[in-house]
């Protein structure tokens, strides 16, 4: 009796493991004219700090490094994505303080993440 428990419970652990689903990976980053789109999987948590003076967004996924250059009422502004301990990290760096919102939804069948900015 104790070893048919014992077997439900391995047999259950290996059809969790395999209908989990994956981690979220970001897909793809597009450029938008007050800030950017990124595209994910599958819905990231998300989060925004201000770190050491940059605004930063931290998300549970992964992806490769990138970086860019936006303009922002006409002035350059820099944003960089890296992995980090705590997940992914994209920041934001201006020499003037700047200030995201973001807003979220499913298009067919991927994660649409838009980061608005202005400056503050």
């Amino acid at each position: 009796m104790g070893s048919l428990a014992i077997f439900g419970l391995l047999v259950g652990l290996m059809i969790g493991r395999l209908t989990a689903p994956g981690p979220i990976h970001l897909e793809r980053v597009e450029a938008l004219p007050d800030g950017l789109a990124l595209w994910f999987d599958g819905e990231p948590r998300q989060r925004a700090e201000h770190m050491d003076g940059a605004l930063a967004f931290i998300f549970d996924a992964s992806a490769e490094p990138q970086k860019g250059r936006l303009q922002l009422g006409g002035k350059a502004l820099n944003w960089r994505l890296q992995m980090t301990r705590n997940g992914l990290l994209l920041h934001f760096v201006a020499t003037r303080p700047l200030h995201g919102e973001w807003s979220g939804a499913e298009v067919d069948g991927k994660w649409r993440l838009q980061i608005s900015l202005r400056e503050g």
